[in-house]
């Protein structure tokens, strides 16, 4: 457990798993999404996300593999408390 929270804990990882769920991106799209994060901070997390096997790269395109859906279906419960938390505390994000 300890090695996945030190992964998904270094800045950025979540938010690259986040937008890759909704949809597979060139680095330059994931770049923007991110909101144009440096590109040796996105390669760097694409790399070790995809060292992890979460993420894979095909033909310049990242997407989420199985086991970074399984991940993302895993962190369901989190997003529900999420929405709970910003509609009980409105002021504090």
């Amino acid at each position: 457990m300890r090695s996945t929270i030190d992964l998904l804990g270094r800045r950025w990882m979540l938010r690259i798993i986040w937008e890759l769920s909704s949809s597979p991106a060139g680095f330059r799209e994931m770049q923007r999404r991110c909101g144009n994060m440096s590109s040796s901070v996105l390669s760097s997390r694409l790399s070790e996300l995809t060292a992890a096997r979460l993420v894979t790269g095909d033909a310049g395109r990242y997407r989420l593999t199985p086991l970074g859906e399984d991940l993302v279906r895993a962190l369901q419960p989190l997003r529900e408390w999420n929405t709970k938390w910003e509609q009980e505390t409105p002021t504090v994000h």
